[in-house]
């Protein structure tokens, strides 16, 4: 249960970024490198495991299916498979806490068991919705729903069904309820095949052939971008994993390297899949210096060393097409458009408005407090750029903002505190731990003028 009194931030402009760090690792693989080494034969090492509350729960939740997880480490686990049909019944609900990940993933995995499960999640996760993984697993021949048919958690999972493979164009492109129905598609008779509109993240596919699954890719060539298909019935092999380092978490630091002068930071090993990566394109097209230093792969993702030094921006019209590949950076990228000059045009981004919050809204809302003007559409927003800082005459000012409980939003203001011409108030951001715990501190170290402050 979260307190009643949410803890809260007080961020000013700070010294310029400088050093050398290391950000936390990466949340996606982090959730599945759990959930498929529990499902495999044998037993698989994860290095670099985001010590978070998202992953956490997931770990957990394996633990009471069965799974015998050991932490040696801090970011470390040793997970003991019970095998593709050897999960048990649990006791009672299985709680996701704030992870639309573990929730999603979990409803198309817990699909195919023998036995009855609940999934449950804290108050902002319970009103994201569902629907778009039910109606897929219940083509399958699952049998699932939200409470009082809400598509809204508490989420509750008949056991015992026969799942058959679909062929299943998605709506919308999302690596979550692509993943969901790839699970699903594990204990579903003949093939399951996902069409999205366009190629969105694909840690599930990757991680399923590190752990030695068949999964078939399309390709442009063929004509069959965006398509992934896999047979059911096979089996899992236990694989060691090193998870990189976590590109949304990397993010605040090269949006916020980028605006402040004298700044020049480096990022070690960080996970730079292109269907990751959007951010990196969008601030490049605006003008950021920032070098990208291949160092090799971790948990079969490319990584890099990040370089990024000060550079002023101006605005852009963001691509469409690139906004699936900036989606959980996007709170970062807003505060980069609300110091860039000029105005930047976002659209097709409307599957923002259905994460840990409206995030949309929620930075319009937020940066309009700090005299930003920003103007709102159904699938995105323009947002008038100011300039860079108070020494500099920044467009940013002082004031108040309520992160809502989204951790991304509260990271973000802490960014855009850095270029303000007063201190930045930020509440609720006790769920930061959710995806970095420790970021107040690192962002200190980096030269952040961040701290925590009273009810």
């Amino acid at each position: 249960m979260r307190d009643a009194t949410p803890a809260a931030w007080v961020a000013s402009p700070g010294a310029p970024l400088r050093g050398t760090f290391d950000v936390p690792g990466d949340k996606s693989v982090s959730h599945r490198a759990v959930m498929l080494a529990s499902l495999a034969d044998g037993t698989s090492r994860i290095t670099g495991f985001l010590e978070g509350a998202d992953t956490r729960a997931t770990a957990a939740i394996f633990a009471r299916l069965g799974v015998r997880i050991e932490a040696p480490a801090p970011g470390e686990r040793i997970v003991h498979g019970v095998g593709i049909d050897g999960l048990r019944a649990p006791d009672g609900p299985l709680d996701c806490g704030n992870a639309g990940t573990a929730m999603r993933l979990l409803a198309g995995l817990l699909a195919g068991q023998r036995f009855d499960s609940v999934l449950v999640g804290d108050a902002s996760l319970s009103r994201r919705p569902m629907d778009r993984v039910i109606a897929p697993l219940a083509a399958m021949g699952a049998r699932l729903g939200g409470e009082g048919g809400s598509g809204r958690a508490p989420l509750r999972i008949a056991g015992g069904r026969a799942l058959h493979g679909i062929d299943y164009p998605t709506p919308v492109a999302s690596a979550q309820v692509k993943s969901a129905i790839l699970l699903a598609g594990l204990y579903a008779d003949g093939t399951t095949t996902v069409r999205e509109p366009h190629p969105t993240r694909d840690y599930t596919e990757r991680m399923l052939r590190a752990f030695g699954y068949p999964v078939d890719i399309g390709d442009a060539a063929s004509g069959s971008a965006g398509a992934v298909s896999l047979q059911g019935g096979g089996r899992l092999r236990a694989t060691d994993v090193v998870v990189p380092a976590d590109f949304s978490s990397a993010a605040f630091f090269i949006v916020a390297a980028t605006l402040v002068p004298g700044s020049e930071l480096r990022l070690r090993r960080v996970g730079v899949h292109p269907r990751r990566t959007g951010l990196l394109r969008a601030l490049a097209a605006m003008g950021a210096d920032i070098d990208v230093l291949p160092s090799g792969e971790s948990g079969g993702e490319p990584v890099a060393d990040l370089v990024v030094r000060h550079a002023p921006l101006r605005g852009i019209v963001l691509p469409p097409d690139w906004v699936a590949d900036m989606i959980d950076e996007f709170p970062a990228f807003c505060v980069a458009a609300a110091c860039a000059a000029g105005s930047t045009v976002v659209r097709g981004a409307a599957e923002l408005r259905v994460k840990e919050s409206d995030r949309i809204a929620a930075m319009a809302s937020g940066l309009r407090r700090l005299g930003i003007a920003v103007d709102e559409t159904e699938d995105g927003a323009t947002l008038h750029g100011g300039r860079l800082r108070a020494d500099t005459g920044a467009g940013i000012a002082g004031g108040g903002i309520d992160s809502g409980g989204d951790h991304r939003i509260a990271m973000a203001f802490a960014v855009a505190a850095q270029c303000a011409g007063g201190p930045v108030r930020i509440d609720d951001v006790d769920n930061v731990a959710t995806s970095f715990p420790g970021f107040d501190t690192l962002a200190r170290a980096a030269g952040f003028g961040l701290a925590g402050a009273g009810a």
